[in-house]
């Protein structure tokens, strides 16, 4: 019986709601697929240094949301080391769009006998990820929902309609310059997306990739609107009504982008992660640069 090493971030959605248990239901879960699982529950601090060392066996399971898994591409991307993902965060985009199941005991089964795929991660300024990057509008909502999350002990989905309609209320919009090889454009507009591979913005599915193979950045900037228009269009993006001629100031795909602005730096969310980076923001695709292991079909949406 193989063993593999499964490491948890403790504080994730399911995770933290499960507490000691989960250990024992992951235990569980890999013995019935067929493997022994040595699980260590960690704060997310430690999971980086957990990750390098459990790299030199090959395959590294995490269990966590979509930050857990951008950590963990940020170290393994390049390498030969293996990564299998358990969906047990508040948000599951990348799993979902390699066709995990969310069920614990069916995604240990992928982690153990599923295959190994080679896809694209996104990268700014040397930081990797996984699903997509923002400036704008979600990089304040998420600061202000961490905010609620701290001073009230609320869990994430709770603080972030109330964050979100506190950053409507603001509706700031950004002066940026974009490049990506066909001379730079000045645009204004109140969020700016770039997501690793194309989303969809079809009604049904919304926010989902077909692929996470093409090579691709795709680029989306809303367009520069008053807080009523900018409210309607968040109301029919969510049922795929979105109008790409109406809603975007600027949408394309691309391997390479650059986006700068008049202030040295730029606040930025990053798989949901916030971070400062200096400006210039230069993006761009790594085709293939993250082995994971899944179901071993196509993903479908």
């Amino acid at each position: 019986m193989k063993t593999l090493r499964v490491i948890v971030n403790k504080n994730g959605g399911t995770a933290a709601k499960m507490g000691d248990a989960l250990i024992q239901e992951l235990e569980k879960a890999f013995a019935k697929a067929g493997a022994t699982a040595e699980v260590a529950a960690l704060d997310g601090k430690q999971i980086p240094h957990a990750i390098e060392a459990a790299a030199r066996s090959g395959r590294v399971t995490v269990a966590g949301g979509d930050g857990t898994a951008a950590g963990a591409a940020q170290i393994l991307a390049g390498s030969d080391t293996e990564l299998s993902l358990l969906p047990l965060g508040t948000l599951n985009h990348l799993a979902r769009d390699l066709g995990i199941p969310a069920d614990l005991s069916e995604a240990a089964k992928v982690a153990v006998n599923g295959q190994p795929t080679a896809i694209d991660v996104g990268e700014v300024n040397g930081q990797v990820f996984v699903n997509n990057a923002s400036i704008g509008l979600y990089p304040l909502m998420v600061r202000k929902r961490e905010g609620l999350r701290r001073a009230r002990g609320w869990p994430k989905w709770l603080s972030t309609v109330p964050a979100a309609l506190a950053v409507l209320e603001r509706l700031p919009h950004h002066r940026l310059r974009l490049d990506w090889g066909k001379g730079e454009r000045a645009i204004v507009t109140p969020l700016l997306f770039v997501g690793n591979n194309v989303y969809s913005l079809d009604r049904g599915e919304v926010g989902q990739r077909g692929s996470l193979t093409d090579g691709k950045l795709s680029v989306y900037a809303v367009a520069h609107r008053r807080r009523a228009a900018l409210i309607w269009f968040a109301m029919r993006a969510l049922v795929g009504r979105a109008e790409r001629s109406l809603d975007f100031e600027t949408l394309g795909e691309c391997e390479t982008l650059s986006v700068s602005s008049s202030s040295g730096s730029i606040e930025i969310a990053l798989d949901g992660e916030l971070r400062r980076i200096d400006s210039p923001l230069e993006f761009r695709i790594r085709a293939g640069a993250l082995t994971v292991i899944t179901p071993g079909e196509a993903p479908q949406p």
